[in-house]
């Protein structure tokens, strides 16, 4: 589990030190990489490996490419999704299986990049035409994490599976053995070193799986649907107020919380969820101030 987490506000900064030459000084071996340029090799690699390889339906794992199946990378349901990180353009590969339904709820639809997932997941590291036989990672039972709160590649992955639905009894009662998730999101993450453990951050630095691409066998069994991650009754995907995707580079009141983690948005000593003047639990449709009539109260300090 801890393998994929990405801490955000607590980094516990490892202490590399390497010893140069015979002068004693010390270098970072990392200083000079170019992550341009090797987020482009990453790519190659990473196409390299899908032309390489198919997905074994039957056996549930990917494969060197036989005759008559076809590449991961020619099969229509690769799917290919940029993301952009550090103002460096990335290409993630998400290949699904199965999207998933969440029926008896088609209106959930698909996790946002700030919604907590209950997941199911193994991981590899890979390269070129090869893999690591061995998993790096892995949790068999489920797991639940906040899409913002783990590598990049996790957070955009996702979003392309839906959850899916407890099993029940014939009758509609709940059923009666081992919790079951039916028609969930399966599907496998390829993901460049740069929307992993990238060296551009100090924290992963000691990791061994440091600027090393990976991949993903994950399935998601459900999802809370507009997480709300500090419980101010806004959904945490709509606290991202200027709308970059990035929810922790919004802070209203510039307390140095973002405001998903912030109960009090605009700083002005009344709590976001009592910030609600027509009183529908919703604080993001009240509009108080004439002189500023498009600003919702929650985040409009001069409104209390």
């Amino acid at each position: 589990m801890t393998k994929i987490k990405n801490s955000i506000l607590v980094l516990l900064f490892s202490l590399i030190i390497y010893a140069c030459g015979d002068d004693n000084t010390f270098r970072n071996p990392f200083t000079d990489v170019d992550h341009k340029a090797l987020a482009i090799s990453d790519n190659d690699s990473i196409v390299k490996f899908l032309k390489a390889h198919y997905y074994d339906e039957t056996e549930d794992v990917l494969k060197s490419l036989e005759t008559g199946k076809t590449a991961l990378f020619e099969d229509s349901k690769l799917k290919i999704k940029e993301v952009t990180e550090n103002d460096i353009n990335y290409k993630l590969y998400v290949y699904v299986i199965n999207e998933g339904s969440t029926a008896p709820n088609p209106d959930k639809g698909f996790p946002t990049v700030v919604d907590s997932v209950f997941v199911k997941y193994a991981g590899r590291t890979f390269s070129g035409t090869t893999f690591n036989a061995n998993e790096f990672d892995s949790n068999t039972f489920g797991i639940w994490f906040n899409l913002n709160a783990v590598i990049a590649g996790w957070t955009h992955g996702m979003t392309s599976f839906k959850g899916g639905s407890l099993k029940k009894e014939p009758n509609g009662d709940p059923f009666n053995g081992p919790i079951t998730f039916l028609n969930s999101g399966k599907g496998i993450i390829f993901i460049p070193s740069g929307l992993a453990y990238p060296s551009s951050r100090a924290q992963n630095q000691s990791s061994n799986l440091v600027d090393t691409n990976l991949f993903f066998f994950v399935d998601l069994l459900d999802f809370v649907k507009d997480t709300d991650q500090d419980n101010d009754n806004v959904p945490s995907i709509l606290e991202d107020i200027d709308a970059d995707g990035d929810v922790n580079n919004d802070d209203t009141d510039g307390d140095g919380l973002p405001n998903y983690f912030d109960t009090d948005d605009d700083g002005d000593g009344v709590l976001t969820k009592n910030e609600d003047a027509n009183g529908d639990g919703d604080p993001t449709n009240d509009f108080s101030d004439p002189n500023n009539p498009t600003l919702p109260d929650y985040l409009n300090k001069n409104i209390k």
